[in-house]
């Protein structure tokens, strides 16, 4: 994907929509829920979006929604896009640098992950700090584009510490 592409799918989205979402979404299988709590505006699906793909996994509604939650300005990917789907990681990964050019500073994305732990039972909410990549790829191979950052972010702390801080208040 080119950052024309990028921009072509941000034009497209901006269209419908004069907000200027502060976070994004990307739910995953168990909270796709969330989206009953918000105040949606617009709802476009996937296939019309220029240059995104479709989920092909049963659960994930395919749509990017834009609306607000408890004053919070959101766009929120109703599904998301795997590797595992045959997708490269420039279609996983497009969405979030779509976000990035609709003006989006956090990005919160939920999934179902597994653990090591055998007290933790399917569903359980859990908050990852850190991760490897033990895919045959990585998003960040080939030509960096400029105008999203730098060719290699810092990966010392992948996930925001005061977040993540914050986000186990609200846990508890």
């Amino acid at each position: 994907m080119t950052y024309q592409d990028i921009q072509e799918a941000a034009t497209y989205l901006r269209q419908f929509t004069g907000s200027k979402p502060e976070t994004g979404v990307i739910l995953g299988t168990g909270l796709g829920n969330l989206v009953d709590m918000m105040h949606i505006t617009h709802e476009i699906p996937y296939r019309k979006i220029p240059h995104f793909v479709s989920s092909t996994v049963e659960t994930h509604a395919g749509s990017l929604l834009f609306g607000s939650l408890h004053g919070k300005s959101l766009v929120v990917m109703q599904g998301r896009f795997h590797f595992y789907e045959g997708y490269s990681l420039d279609q996983v990964t497009f969405p979030v640098r779509v976000m990035k050019l609709l003006g989006i500073q956090l990005l919160i994305v939920s999934n179902a992950c597994g653990a090591l732990n055998l007290s933790y039972k399917p569903g359980d909410l859990m908050l990852i700090d850190d991760h490897l990549n033990f895919l045959p790829s990585n998003p960040l191979t080939g030509k960096n584009i400029d105008e999203l950052g730098p060719r290699f972010p810092d990966m010392s702390r992948p996930y925001d510490p005061l977040i993540n801080e914050k986000l186990k208040q609200i846990a508890q």
